[in-house]
């Protein structure tokens, strides 16, 4: 019985820090920019598709890792210039725009690789399962956490401890401010639009080994994402952290324990959190 509460205590650590790295580059996207990109999923999907077949193509799962990250990156940057910067600072058209792109991807994921099912094949390296607590536990799996922390790390660090992460905290508070001081705050916010979407597109990959990639997964990828960024807290990196850790922990065990109510079990508390914390745990006013 012990071992079996790990294994699902395990499964909810490593499907949180899948969300986070989705979720992460949200928040950087949302929170930092005030961009509401509902195309995210979408890319998530995308980069998941071109993972899979670079990889599966070269033989090599870091190549594939890194095409759909270059891919996805490419795709944020042509949503950003090509179309988000007609409709910047109205919700709603933002909202509308990037739900039309979503589908507009969709349906190109179709046309290209069909409505099957598909898994990005993993590396021999991160293949079997190791010793742990009792229990052998798959190795591509804790490859996931651990990534996940790494990514988090990097992000914080670039946030807090860069030149462009002052930048882009300065740029968020002051835009104008920053222009006088002769930057170009655009390229900043750019350049911070390629790397939320490009953790997408990582994400994609690395989520589609174990939890394979098919038509419906983006919109399922961006609700978990969405509650993510509300509980967390718009804007915040250590709120997308906590709230990946809640969401991931909440949906394994709701999936295991109250099979019918998997997502009562995830949106009820975060009905009970923003009844309380308007702007989620970590968020604060602008």
């Amino acid at each position: 019985m012990a071992s079996l509460n790990l294994v699902q205590i395990l499964n909810g650590l490593t499907f949180a820090a899948l969300l986070f790295i989705v979720a992460s580059g949200f928040t950087l996207i949302f929170g930092l920019l005030r961009i509401v990109n509902l195309a995210h999923g979408a890319l998530y999907l995308f980069g998941g598709y071109v993972g899979y077949t670079v990889s599966g193509m070269s033989g090599s799962f870091a190549l594939g890792i890194l095409a759909s990250m270059l891919a996805v990156a490419c795709l944020g940057l042509f949503i950003d210039q090509g179309l988000l910067r007609f409709v910047r600072g109205f919700v709603l058209r933002e909202v509308l725009l990037t739900l039309g792109v979503a589908f507009v991807l969709n349906d190109l994921a179709l046309v290209i690789w069909g409505g099957d099912t598909f898994s990005v094949e993993v590396p021999a390296i991160l293949r079997g399962a190791v010793h742990i607590g009792g229990t052998f536990y798959p190795k591509y799996r804790l490859f996931v956490l651990v990534l996940g922390i790494f990514t988090f790390i990097g992000l914080w660090l670039l946030l807090n401890r860069t030149r462009l992460g002052a930048l882009i905290r300065a740029g968020v508070d002051d835009a104008e401010m920053v222009e006088a001081m002769g930057i170009n705050i655009r390229r900043v916010f750019l350049a911070t639009s390629m790397l939320g979407a490009s953790l997408a597109g990582l994400g994609g990959t690395v989520g589609g080994a174990f939890l394979t990639l098919y038509p419906t997964a983006d919109s399922e990828i961006l609700v978990f994402s969405l509650a993510i960024v509300i509980i967390g807290g718009s804007g915040s990196l250590v709120g997308a952290a906590v709230g990946a850790l809640l969401v991931g922990l909440l949906n394994t065990i709701g999936q295991v324990m109250f099979p019918e109510l998997a997502y009562f079990v995830i949106f009820g508390p975060m009905a009970a959190i923003l009844a309380f914390r308007p702007l989620g745990l970590f968020g604060r006013a602008t």
